[in-house]
């Protein structure tokens, strides 16, 4: 009897733009059209824009975790690891799952959206000492690791000690940086209201970026407000400042500056997965290279979107390439998928085309900065629109609901300032936490691919 086998879909990543394009795929493929394989190590989708406030407790990690199986309709298999290279010419992904066992994925056509990873340079001792902010697993420890911070200073007598721990350094004046220096600080302001032995004065907050402005995106004139913001909550804004080199009790910044401190958060700008160099195709800044359809040229089947994906810009034109931003991935996805059917059926492509909404900027309590459309708010105003905006986004009415239940309790109760137990085991800091040297090279790629199968390297 001859044996019928549906087409194949493989979509690597579950952040804004795979879980798009899985979702269009299940509204809009018949059951018995095609199998949908969704890799990615965790079963939910992170509303990474919030990350920060989960860090300052606002909002609970569960309320921006985004199951993936709450629909009664969700048909798509999930391969619970990440995607660590792929063999173009054999359609074959190879996956290491979250047992680390390594398993070789065949494929008919593939979206890749592996999203970004934290962009750090040689910088003796960052990797080792520095926190990121990326995951979710990093805000909650993070969050852990600034209370515990507050805690081991109330306890000592050395006031050298003392004075290191209230001190916090932040690298990288975009906006997951700003908001993290912005969102932390009133945390550690409110806590120490707890600490009737710590002077409120010790605590120090340091922002700094190698880049002449804090978030030129948002132009000068609310670039300068943000900045005033902050400088008027005692956050000390340093740019055209770097890190020289990084140790567990010290930072040493480019201007020559030693602060001695135990907390040092990089959020200086992301790059695209490691994933995207194992294919061995032409990549833009570290990007995929794709047209405008997000197909990868001379490979039918192969699309590529989100973070990693260099998609070009049609709305502005002149060789621009889409940042980096969640409605840019989010509105990529819905197009993939729509391509990817459009492939399957023999039908033709449609371009991506997007004009940029504007940005939102949530400093925390009353303050934020937004340019919607090109118009520029501050304070009330932009909080609103800041905070609709994402309250919009979020993909599921119990996500919310809790999101806006955490806004609502904490603006009248506060916060508690407690440790969830993170800081129990060994510490914990960036490279620990995004597996950057997981990944395959092409040639490894290859020789998996062409090997015995076997599931261990």
């Amino acid at each position: 009897m001859d044996t019928v086998t549906r087409p194949r879909i493989l979509v690597v990543g579950a952040g804004f733009a795979g879980v798009e394009c899985v979702r269009r795929l299940e509204r809009k493929l018949a059951p018995d059209e095609a199998d949908v394989t969704l890799v990615t190590p965790f079963s939910y989708q992170l509303y990474l824009p919030l990350l920060p406030q989960v860090a300052s407790g606002v909002l609970t990690p569960q309320s921006i975790a985004l199951s993936l199986r709450r629909s009664k309709k969700y048909r798509t298999r999930i391969i619970p690891g990440g995607a660590i290279g792929v063999d173009l010419k054999a359609k074959v992904c190879v996956v290491r799952t979250i047992t680390d066992k390594i398993v070789n994925e065949p494929y008919d056509y593939i979206v890749l959206a592996p999203g970004s990873v934290t962009r750090t340079f040689d910088i003796p001792g960052l990797t080792e000492h520095a926190f990121g902010m990326k995951t979710l697993a990093e805000a909650a420890y993070i969050r852990d690791h600034v209370i515990s911070q507050l805690d081991l200073a109330d306890a000592s007598d050395d006031p050298a000690e003392r004075a290191a721990r209230l001190q916090f350094v932040v690298v990288g004046g975009g906006y997951a940086g700003t908001e993290t220096a912005a969102c932390l600080q009133r945390l550690t302001h409110a806590a120490v209201q707890r600490y009737p032995r710590l002077d409120p004065g010790l605590i120090k907050w340091h922002l700094i970026d190698i880049a002449p402005k804090l978030m030129p995106e948002l132009g000068d004139k609310l670039g300068r407000s943000a900045q005033e913001i902050l400088k008027r909550r005692g956050i000390e804004v340093s740019l055209g400042v770097s890190i020289d080199k990084a140790g567990p009790e010290e930072v040493t910044f480019t201007d020559g500056r030693v602060v001695p401190t135990h907390t040092l958060i990089w959020t200086a700008g992301v790059v695209a997965s490691p994933l995207m160099a194992t294919l061995g195709a032409e990549t833009v800044k570290g990007r995929l290279a794709v047209t405008a359809e997000m197909c990868l040229p001379g490979h039918d089947g192969v699309f590529a979107l989100g973070d990693s994906a260099a998609v070009p810009d049609l709305a502005k034109g002149d060789g621009a390439v889409c940042p980096p931003t969640a409605q840019h991935a989010m509105r990529q996805g819905r197009k993939a998928g729509d391509n990817v059917i459009a492939a399957l059926r023999g039908q033709p492509l449609q371009p991506y085309v997007h004009k940029d909404l504007g940005l939102v900027v949530d400093l925390g309590g009353k303050d934020a900065v937004s340019k919607p459309l090109g118009i520029e708010l501050r304070g009330l105003p932009a909080q609103a629109v800041a905070r609709g905006y994402h309250w919009s986004a979020l993909r599921t009415n119990v996500a919310k609901t809790r999101v806006m239940t955490n806004w609502l309790l904490n603006a009248v109760a506060g916060n508690d300032f407690v440790r969830t137990g993170f800081q129990a085991r060994k510490p914990a800091r960036l490279k620990d936490f995004e597996y950057t040297d997981s990944y395959l090279t092409p040639e490894q790629v290859r020789a998996r691919v062409e090997g015995t199968g076997v599931d261990q390297p």
